[in-house]
């Protein structure tokens, strides 16, 4: 019987887009949570039959589940930040800093 492969192609992306999401206010955890969990469970199918699994992918799905979960405490950290920053006034300081910068950037002072 020929051996079955994990795939963890589809976490990688999930993950290394989550990654790039973390920039608008970590919601990049809402793409790389459930990257984690899509290896996690190909994980556990592995575990449950080792046998009928490449042991190359499962190493390498377990390589994408730990940078699946490395993206996910990042954007978590970068959401949880967000929130508390929002919460406490950060956004009249935020929207402060934006109206500054366009007037600059109207009056030519600041360079692009």
């Amino acid at each position: 019987m020929e051996q079955q492969k994990l795939n963890p192609a589809m976490v990688y992306v999930l993950s290394i887009v989550g990654l790039l999401c973390c920039c608008f206010g970590g919601l990049g955890v809402f793409l790389s949570g459930p990257a984690f969990f899509m290896a996690k469970n190909g994980l556990k199918k592995a575990s449950e039959n080792p046998d009928d699994y490449d042991q190359t992918s499962v190493n390498s799905m377990n390589t994408a589940k730990i940078v699946a979960l490395i993206i996910t405490i990042i954007c978590a950290i970068t959401l949880l930040y967000n929130i508390y920053d929002l919460s406490t006034g950060g956004f009249e300081e935020r929207k402060q800093f934006i109206d500054e910068f366009m007037r600059g950037l109207q009056e030519g002072k600041n360079d692009v």
